[in-house]
């Protein structure tokens, strides 16, 4: 299909689909990149919308920059591409994956799109860093002291990630949400879905034995269908 590479804001992304005044925003997740629109964007063509998408810091074309991947980073780089995309189009509507989600969260608190797209977000960054820091068996007082841990598992617990996190909870969100989940997502736990759709009235599919990571074959059928169904 249609793709142009460019540039916004320094930021490497890519537009798909043929022009129109119609577009969503997609943000991807943890060690994605934004080729990874293209299956969406396949689908949102045939509805009429572009897709653009972008890489987030230390992803895709960005991931040898010095510039780390932290939450002020990416909430940054999200309203740049807002900013320079919003004035454009006529109809902007949102899809985002995992930690995309969240700091699409922080992002875009004060702006509505049209229609907006979660597939397994990031819903609570505290509680989550909370969890890792049980896994690694991380005092709050060790990581205020030592600033930054290393885990076994692969993250880096960072007090000041944890504080900016703490200090900007997710408190509005007034776009129309539909959110595909698996029931066995290891990051956001169940009761943390169910009182974000809850507050939030979003529209929630559950994927019955379905991962954090939609990659079976099973799962990328359900996911394909869920992005058909609520692409609008």
């Amino acid at each position: 299909m249609n793709a142009q590479k460019m540039e916004i804001a320094g930021i490497p992304a890519m537009l798909y689909g043929t022009d129109s005044e119609k577009l969503y925003l997609f943000v991807h997740g943890r060690y994605s990149q934004k080729e990874e629109a293209e299956h969406f964007a396949q689908i949102a063509s045939i509805k009429g919308f572009q897709v653009l998408s972008f890489d987030l810091p230390k992803h895709g074309e960005r991931q040898h920059d010095a510039y780390p991947c932290t939450v002020q980073n990416g909430v940054h780089d999200l309203r740049s591409i807002y900013d320079f995309i919003q004035p454009q189009r006529k109809t902007l509507s949102l899809f985002a994956c995992s930690l995309g989600a969240y700091f699409s969260l922080l992002a875009y608190k004060d702006f509505i799109f049209e229609t907006c797209l979660f597939l397994s977000p990031i819903l609570d960054m505290e509680r989550l860093i909370q969890n890792m820091m049980s896994w690694a068996n991380v005092h709050e007082d060790l990581l205020r002291e030592k600033k930054e841990i290393p885990t076994s598992f692969g993250e880096t617990l960072s007090w000041d990630y944890y504080t900016y996190v703490k200090n900007n909870p997710i408190v509005t969100w007034n776009s129309p949400t539909s959110i595909l989940y698996g029931s066995n997502d290891n990051l956001t736990e169940r009761h943390i879905l169910d009182r974000f759709a809850n507050k939030f009235n979003c529209t929630v599919e559950i994927m019955l034995d379905g991962e954090h990571y939609f990659h079976t074959e099973e799962q990328l059928k359900v996911l394909h269908q869920w992005m058909q169904n609520n692409t609008k």
